[in-house]
């Protein structure tokens, strides 16, 4: 077992599955970005989830056979409504501003996890995790850069998704304490499909045999994405697979830079290492004080 910000041979299978989760995501991306603007932000959205609805019916079929409380159904619903209005926000940005732009705003999904857990759940922040969602802010302030360029509406879209993608993992964390984490993933993508079908439906233009296919392959990178990243939290802490995740950012400039023409924005850069290095932080701060729970130091008392 390897101790938090010290890395040994066994978490290297960990930053591997890592990458790859990361090279998934961008191949996310990609696709979308491939597309641009030729198909409405909800449909082009509502393919992506139906196909990947089909990866996850053997996990699926089960649970539905089962059921789940009045409850639970709410919950679901809830994520549903708020993944619905997220990802129609997140294609509407891929098709307007830079994948480099979309991967380091994107950056600001787990502040506000942090920030929605401290509101929201009741959890307490110290002043360190405070200090660090303020660094994180500063580097989302870098990328963006208000008053000194003319912030475009895609901006705007990936910021309100990045807010609403981490109402939803909030409600995620609860419901992976109520039933399994597959369930969790394949449930959200049976309500997205559901709530973004009547969406869909109004905007709808006949897709060509090409944008399925790049909609299919979006929904396999996502899918393998999910995979690879729960396989390197399971093999390496947190605290060591988190930095590799500023990798995305690089890759993204790269795939903007050749295969869309993008120019390399440095302080796309700079901000997103920043908010990587404070998201670091706090994971690292989080997964040192559950050690510290779970094996008091010697001679601590139980008020301690």
């Amino acid at each position: 077992m390897s101790r938090a910000g010290h890395i040994t041979r066994s978490d290297l299978p960990g930053i591997l599955w890592m990458l790859a989760a990361g090279l998934c995501f961008v191949g996310v991306n990609g696709t979308v970005r491939w597309l641009g603007q030729a198909l409405p932000a909800a449909e082009g959205a509502f393919i992506r989830f139906a196909f990947g609805l089909l990866f996850l019916v053997p996990a699926l079929a089960p649970a539905l056979r089962r059921g789940f409380a009045p409850r639970i159904w709410a919950l679901f619903a809830l994520r549903g409504g708020l993944h619905v209005l997220a990802v129609i926000l997140w294609f509407y940005a891929m098709a307007r501003i830079t994948v480099a732009e979309v991967t380091a705003i994107g950056f600001l999904n787990p502040i506000v996890v942090t920030l929605g857990a401290t509101l929201l759940m009741g959890e307490r922040i110290s002043w360190r995790r405070a200090l660090a969602i303020a660094v994180a802010l500063a580097g989302a302030m870098i990328v963006l850069r208000p008053g000194i360029r003319v912030l475009e509406p895609g901006h705007v879209a990936q910021l309100g998704a990045s807010v609403i993608f981490g109402l939803s993992y909030l409600v995620a964390k609860r419901l992976s304490e109520l039933v399994p984490a597959t369930v969790v993933v394949a449930m959200m993508s049976l309500t997205v499909c559901i709530g973004l079908a009547p969406v869909a439906a109004l905007v709808w233009v006949p897709p060509t045999p090409g944008q399925y296919a790049v909609l299919a392959c979006t929904a396999f990178f996502a899918t393998a994405g999910h995979y690879a990243m729960t396989r390197a939290f399971a093999a390496a802490p947190l605290t060591v697979t988190q930095p590799v995740t500023f990798l995305q950012l690089i890759w993204a400039s790269l795939l903007g830079a050749v295969i869309f023409a993008e120019p390399v924005d440095l302080w796309v850069l700079v901000g997103g290492a920043i908010m990587i290095g404070a998201i670091s932080y706090i994971t690292w701060r989080e997964a040192k004080l559950r050690r510290r729970t779970i094996t008091p130091p010697v001679g601590a008392t139980r008020e301690s």
